[in-house]
């Protein structure tokens, strides 16, 4: 794929811009927007790409995507990760410090990540640190080196070489965090002693209920609850992981009307699909919290729209496919994560659009606020003079179905295979280069590692 020059511009009728969406001109110069001019502008000095009536919108930001590089690269890798990101529209992720092996749980494995991960990004990277019991002294060390934030597990994570944490580990932390300004993010499970994830299953272990069962809304809402408290007492930034129960949107309200720093994201999955609809015995629907039911799921939605959830992210959380255990149809053995990092923008248009969303609102959703998330507001998110160039020229009219062929995870199992979904993403920029058009990707990878220092807040 031949790149663009240093220099050109994007016109279409229908650009998003931080005003609105307007017919222009994007201009672009050395990987940054240096001007938006009119739409008709003849005198720009530079090949003009026509858009036509295609959207011409900012990259999407990914802020929870699992790569699993180094050590479970069988499971995903940088490689494969990035260029489903391109192919979705997406120009910068940000990668989990799990289930890679090591996890990045000290700035020893964070060096490794980062190695690992150097002229393997087809778009640009942020990463996360973990918390884990024993580690608070590890974790000055990594925000120095680069990490936008910290991921913990209230409940066992699913592999054991990163365990979840206590309220006492907790406090050890989040002081740390708060200095330091960078947020907690918390997968907000509790156990609540009701027998945990045995006590509901018997004997069937295809049974979607069942499964449904054994993860309650109650487990959510109590580490929900625990983190709002603690929020208030540390005065951090926390941040709620793949937001399933709508029973906690009261709490989580309060806290944002209280004041403060806590902020929330859910996935497709749980805007798309619902309980009802799952087939028995089909694991690829499985994730942890779990899909719940359609009530459940508008409830979301109407968080989406009052700004009680604050950002949807994909979760993309691959595995071998054999760990899903495809053929038995076993939901209590297979693994619990599901793949959408390709088709997070054409799943949520499709829905969205249904609801009376606009395009400005997926900006908001999947573009402006995920880069505020990560501290990269001053330079991704927007199309403005100064920003970078990432870029993504999509068609929301136009329908397609996703085939294996499509599909650029390094294994093609997802719930979304067969569905019809309307936003193919035809073009992806990021810096101005050009990753991804009409189905092709560029031959090397174009992206960079995004690592910044956070300095300390006084309080």
């Amino acid at each position: 794929m031949a790149q663009e020059r240093s220099s050109f511009g994007i016109k279409s009728k229908r650009v998003c811009l931080p005003t609105g969406i307007a017919s222009a001109t994007v201009v672009v110069k050395d990987g940054k927007i240096t001007a938006i001019a009119r739409y008709d502008q003849s005198d720009l000095g530079c090949p003009v790409i026509d858009a036509g009536d295609s959207v011409v919108m900012p990259g999407l930001v990914d802020s929870h995507v699992h790569v699993n590089e180094p050590g479970r690269t069988e499971w995903e890798g940088f490689e494969t990760a990035t260029k489903s990101a391109a192919a979705g529209g997406v120009t910068t992720i940000a990668d989990m410090p799990l289930n890679s092996n090591p996890v990045t749980t000290t700035l020893e494995y964070l060096d490794e990540k980062l190695a690992s991960a150097r002229e393997r990004l087809w778009v640009d990277c942020a990463f996360w640190g973990g918390v884990v019991p024993g580690n608070a002294k590890q974790l000055e060390a990594m925000i120095d080196r680069g990490v936008v934030g910290f991921k913990c597990f209230l409940i066992h994570s699913g592999i054991d070489d990163f365990p979840n944490v206590t309220e006492s580990d907790l406090n050890e932390a989040m002081p740390i965090l708060a200095r330091r300004g960078v947020p907690l993010l918390v997968h907000a499970e509790l156990e609540s002693g009701d027998g945990g994830h045995d006590h509901h299953w018997g004997d069937d272990h295809g049974c979607y209920k069942s499964f449904l069962k054994s993860r309650p809304r109650l487990w959510e809402n109590n580490a929900i609850e625990l983190m709002v408290r603690l929020c208030r007492q540390y005065k951090g930034k926390v941040h709620i992981v793949h937001l399933s129960s709508s029973d906690a949107l009261p709490l989580i309200s309060s806290a944002k009307q209280e004041g403060l720093q806590f902020t929330v994201e859910t996935c497709p999955h749980y805007l798309i699909f619902s309980a009802e609809e799952i087939p028995d015995a089909d694991p690829r629907f499985k994730c942890a919290p779990p899909i719940r039911e359609k009530e459940n799921r508008e409830r979301l939605w109407s968080a989406v729209k009052d700004g009680t959830v604050d950002i949807i992210v994909s979760d993309h959380s691959p595995c071998l496919p054999e760990l899903k255990f495809l053929a038995e149809g076993d939901l209590k053995k297979a693994w619990g994560g599901i793949s959408s990092l390709q088709f997070r923008l054409p799943a949520i248009w499709t829905e969205a659009s249904k609801r009376g969303f606009r395009v400005e609102d997926l900006v908001t959703w999947m573009c402006l606020r995920p880069a505020e998330f990560l501290g990269l507001d001053s330079r991704k998110g927007r199309l403005a003079p100064g920003y970078d160039a990432d870029i993504v020229i999509w068609d929301p009219e136009r329908a397609f179905n996703i085939e294996s062929s499509i599909i650029h995870h390094r294994h093609k199992v997802t719930p979304y295979e067969g569905r019809n979904l309307h936003g193919a993403v035809k073009t992806s920029f990021v810096r101005g280069q050009k990753v991804f058009d009409n189905g092709s990707l560029s031959e090397r990878p174009l992206g960079e590692l995004l690592l910044g220092k956070r300095v300390e807040i006084r309080q």
